[in-house]
Order: C-alpha cells, then structure tokens, then sequence
C-alpha cells in the first residue's frame, strides 16, 4: 500500500515514515501543500496522512482542492488541535478521519488498516483466493488453514496481489504500490520478493496460486492461466 505523508516538521515525518516503512507500508513524503498536490497528480496513491499547519497552502485547503479535482483518495488529517470545531473543518474539507498530534503509534496503523477497509473492492477484513486468506487487521496469512509467516514485505506484496486477483500486475505497477518512488524498478528486488513469497505460499501446498505471466508480470489466482 502506498501512502503520502504530507509533514513539514522533519522529525516528526521521519518517524512516522520510518515507523510505517518498518509496518511495510510504500511511503512518499511532501513538505508543503504545493509539493503534496503534485504529487497526487502523477502518483497512484492508496492513502494520504495529511498534516493540517502547513507552509503556504493549509491541510485543510489541499483537502479540498483534493476533492475538487475529482480525487477519492482516503485522507487521514494530522493536527495539534484538539477542538471539536478544528476537527469538524477538516472532516467539512473532505478528510475521511482525524488523528490529534501527539498520538500513538499504534492508533495511526489501526486508522490506515481502517481507511484501506472502506475500498470497494474489499468485504470486511479478509482477503481471500482459493484456500488463501490474509486478515488486514490481525496481518495473519493462512492456507489450508495452516499459519504462513511473512515479512512485513512480503505482507504487503501479497495484499496487493490479493487485492487485485486474476489481475496481470507488472513490476512498475507492484513497484509503485509496495515500494516508494525512490525505488528502481529496473531491479531484480520484485522478482525476489516474489520467488521467496512462493515458498510460503505455493511450494508446501499442491496447487500454484502465483503465476508468471512472461513479459507482462504476476497474477494470483486459483485458475490455471490459459
């Protein structure tokens, strides 16, 4: 899942970029309103975290130009303040939920597993193809009801193979969602990941569920590709 952090305040967007990098999240980070509205622009993007004081144009306002323009995006405000009116502008300006600084970290991942849920083409919490399921909320992964640890990595890679079943997917598109924009995805690291996913998920169980589509990508599957 990939998600723009919109904070001016350096450390502050370290940790949490750090903190959801180690949760497996692709995180992207802006300064300022001008730089995030840019890059909603080029970016496919999953979530925004969007801190309300910023240089320039406001959270509130890059809100709102966000929804003008026709952008869906599920956007979690950041904010210092705590009154009921500053959090009724933002929920007004288009935000989908509202985190008061300072916070746990705890309750930021819930918040983004919760934005993620309200996606269309996902029912509840569980992923499922076949005898496959992965639980968004607990991250537990299950075949044939056997426990399959993974990477936070690994995690990621699969949820959005899950999300998107009997989708061919290429590396730029799995580059651009489980990894950030610094990524070169000219690499080998997608084809690795995958290989060492397929060892927990394919080799120990009779039938293959990821498949390789020679010069197009991945799909995930419980149907044989013609």
């Amino acid at each position: 899942m990939r998600i723009l952090l919109v904070e001016d305040e350096k450390r502050i967007a370290d940790f949490i970029r750090k903190g959801l990098s180690e949760n497996g999240y692709a995180v992207d980070v802006a300064c300022d309103g001008e730089e995030a509205l840019d890059w909603a622009a080029v970016a496919e993007l999953d979530i925004i975290v969007l801190d309300v004081l910023l240089p320039g144009r406001d959270g509130l306002d890059v809100c709102r130009e966000l929804r003008r323009r026709g952008s869906h995006v599920p956007v979690l405000m950041l904010t210092a303040r705590d009154a009921i009116e500053d959090r009724v502008r933002g929920l007004d300006s288009g935000a989908d939920d509202y985190l008061v600084k300072p916070f746990a970290f705890a309750e930021l991942l819930a918040r983004l597993r919760a934005l993620a849920r309200r996606e269309r083409s996902v029912l509840g919490t569980h992923l499922r193809v076949g005898d496959l399921v992965l639980d968004t909320a607990s991250r537990q992964v299950s075949r044939q009801g056997q426990s399959i640890a993974l990477t936070s990595k690994e995690f990621s890679l699969l949820e959005y193979l899950l999300r998107h079943p009997n989708q061919v997917l290429t590396r730029t598109m799995i580059a651009e969602h489980v990894w950030n924009y610094d990524f070169d995805s000219s690499s080998n690291v997608i084809d690795v990941h995958v290989r060492n996913l397929r060892r927990k998920i394919d080799d120990p169980f009779a039938a293959r569920l990821i498949h390789t589509v020679r010069g197009a990508g991945y799909l995930l599957s419980d149907r044989q590709p013609e």
